[in-house]
């Protein structure tokens, strides 16, 4: 992996910093300098696009459809598929340390946390969202998965519908960049640039497409708040809050590429 987050804490000096991302240079790593907050810049932000792939599961998606739409819009793995590759074990452990509002939304979790209880803890198991062949780690759709969300789903009163393709792209990629505006809006990251230099070296996101916050970006910050609002109706308006910087940008017809902060 290219990507080398180097974090400035409180009393970091400027000698420092500049050293570890010289040194970063040097081992041809790609550095980008974040402030310091839980996550710091990509794994922060990948709390809410891993939450509505877990949602749109739960909600009516299969782990398939949820990954191959990803993958085919580029992204080098899908987000279940990654999960299993990492361990649903480690999410688990973590969620353990949790109250049960930092959890979140019982929704988001359950279907992992019924996963690895079952002892489906990805692929080092042979199990989780998907089975893996023991020979060559291929993934193959297991029937067991989807009764575990059946069940977790009239468990918690939904109702599974048919979701599209397109609801599963614009809900994962709107999630990723809306936190990754408060991320920016708080100066954790220096700029736009820097956020989308984290996801294409670090978390596989599609050069191609220049990175979260120029995708959303390019749709128009005015149309990208109206599709937070919208979703923040049809679905969760504890989880669908506009971004400050999404909205302050929006209104005053500013860009996230040449947006500074005060001061």
């Amino acid at each position: 992996m290219k990507l080398l987050e180097v974090v400035r804490g409180e009393q970091t000096s400027d000698r420092v910093i500049a050293t570890a991302m010289n040194s970063g240079k040097r081992i041809r790593k790609v550095p980008v300098l974040s402030g310091m907050c839980y996550g710091f810049i990509g794994n922060r932000m990948l709390r809410p696009y891993g939450r509505e792939a877990a949602l749109c599961l739960i909600e009516g998606a299969s782990p398939a459809q949820i990954d191959r739409v990803m993958q085919d819009w580029g992204m080098a793995m899908g987000p279940l598929a990654v999960s299993d590759l990492a361990g649903l074990d480690i999410g688990y452990k973590a969620r353990e340390q949790l109250s049960e509002e930092e959890k979140g939304p019982k929704a988001a979790y359950l279907i992992a946390d019924r996963l690895v209880e079952a002892g489906r803890l990805g692929q080092k198991s042979g199990s989780g969202y998907y089975r893996y062949d023991p020979d060559t780690r291929a993934r193959i759709d297991d029937p067991e998965v989807m009764d575990i969300v059946s069940t977790a789903a009239a468990e918690l009163g939904i109702e599974r519908r048919s979701i599209e393709d397109q609801e599963i792209l614009d809900r994962l990629l709107l999630a990723l960049a809306n936190e990754g505006a408060r991320v920016l809006g708080e100066g954790i990251a220096q700029r736009s640039s820097d956020i989308d230099v984290v996801y294409c070296y670090g978390y596989g996101f599609p050069r191609f497409r220049g990175g979260p916050m120029h995708v959303i970006e390019s749709q128009g910050l005015a149309t990208v708040v109206e599709k937070i609002e919208a979703y923040a109706q049809s679905l969760d308006p504890a989880l669908w809050q506009v971004a400050p910087l999404f909205k302050e940008l929006a209104e005053t017809g500013g860009t996230l590429s040449s947006w500074k902060p005060a001061g």
